[in-house]
């Protein structure tokens, strides 16, 4: 009875045996992506096209799939031979990063958490070379980045500093505003130290379009262009001419020139006025009159076919000495005089007669103040009158008085 029972135990119990090992077979079972882990490595730019002997950055970005924190070893798991490359984060080189389980992995400041510097020795042939690069959380959270560069020695586009308008003109005091761009087609980020030679006395900014600060460098990201306003002030005593201004933004991988021109076409001034700054003299009927004008280019253009004019009361006379001048130079003072003359019977008082000097590029006025006086010949009969009447009386008073 026992043998029974007990092989009727193992038969049921290897029926059950069986049943649970199909049962078990028959649970599909979980899929697992090559390479899948808790953590993900990855760049915008997997696959660039640099020149031998370049050193290029590759941002890294860090993403944490399971919500979790990992403390990630990084590696750069394959080289072409005789390249350089280590991973960098801020100033320093780095094997090690911490990524947490938000999605951000960027500094406060901003920038990337880790790059990885890549140095491309000189004589490498052209072609196309894969780097790989290893992330290492432990326990199985691994990944990896294929990079491919592309090795040529022609540029994929050149760099470039330029200006729409990069000539103007104005006159002396005019501020020259010129709109420019660098344009930074390298494989990676540019810093660009900003200067210009300037003739003496001359000054230049650079201002980032948009913005009021004037900067002396800004960074351009690869790809990317940034405008940027060079503002050129003349000195106030510049001279007429042409006048070129060398700009210059320079990298690290970078030279890249802009030549400004800047023409003045000279500022035209003239100024009248007298020697002493007085303008006013007395003047008798019918009589001239001398004063003596002081004419002043202020300008720095020479000036031609000056002419000189009057404008006073009604049948009073205004002549030069020499009415045209044919040339002024820039800066000259010149002296010539003008006679006035107060018509016949002028009343005694004061009168206004204006002088002007003017070509067809200037001018200026001057107001004199002309004090007419009477004539000492007058005065003097007068005096003699009345002297030859106070005679008169005193003889008859003498004569007939005590009659």
């Amino acid at each position: 009875m026992k043998k029974c029972v007990s092989g009727f135990g193992r038969r049921v119990g290897a029926g059950t045996a069986a049943a649970l090992m199909a049962a078990v077979m028959s649970v599909p079972a979980p899929v697992f992506a090559a390479g899948a882990s808790g953590i993900d490595m990855s760049t915008d730019y997997p696959g660039i096209t640099v020149k031998a002997g370049e050193t290029v950055s590759f941002p890294l970005d860090f993403s944490s799939l399971d919500g979790e924190g990992h403390d990630i070893a990084l590696k750069a798991e394959s080289l072409p031979e005789n390249w350089t490359g280590y991973f960098r984060g801020g100033s320093n080189q780095v094997t090690k990063v911490h990524v947490d389980g938000t999605s951000d992995t960027e500094t406060a400041s901003g920038e990337e958490l880790a790059n990885f510097s890549l140095t491309i020795p000189e004589g490498t042939d052209e072609g196309v070379y894969t780097v790989e690069l290893q992330a290492d959380g432990g326990t199985g959270n691994k990944d990896t980045l294929e990079l491919e560069v592309t090795v040529s020695q022609e540029d994929a586009g050149e760099s470039s500093f330029t200006s729409e308008y990069p000539e103007q003109q104005g006159t002396t005091g005019t501020t020259f505003s010129f709109d420019t761009t660098i344009v930074n087609n390298r494989s990676t980020n540019q810093s660009y130290s900003l200067s210009a030679q300037a003739p003496q006395g001359w000054q230049v900014t650079f201002t980032p379009s948009g913005e009021a600060a004037n900067v002396a460098s800004l960074s351009v990201d690869t790809g990317k262009s940034q405008g940027l306003t060079v503002t050129v002030v003349p000195p106030a005593n510049v001279e007429k001419g042409e006048y070129t201004i060398p700009c210059t933004a320079v990298s690290a991988n970078d030279t890249l020139k802009e030549e400004l021109k800047v023409s003045i076409t000279g500022t035209y001034g003239v100024l009248l006025s007298t020697p002493d700054g007085r303008l006013s003299l007395d003047a008798y009927e019918n009589k001239e009159s001398a004063v003596t004008l002081s004419i002043t280019n202020s300008g720095n253009v020479d000036l031609t076919n000056l002419n000189l004019t009057s404008s006073a009361p009604t049948n009073w006379e205004v002549r030069f000495e020499e009415s045209t001048i044919d040339t002024l130079e820039a800066g000259a003072t010149k002296e010539i005089t003008a006679y006035v003359k107060p018509c016949e019977n002028a009343i005694t008082g004061d009168y206004v007669t204006s002088i002007r000097i003017s070509n067809s590029e200037v001018s200026s006025n001057a107001d004199f103040r002309i004090s007419v006086k009477t004539s000492t010949t007058w005065g003097l009969a007068a005096i003699a009158v009345i002297v030859v009447l106070v005679f008169g009386l005193g003889f008859i008073f003498k004569k007939y008085g005590r009659r």
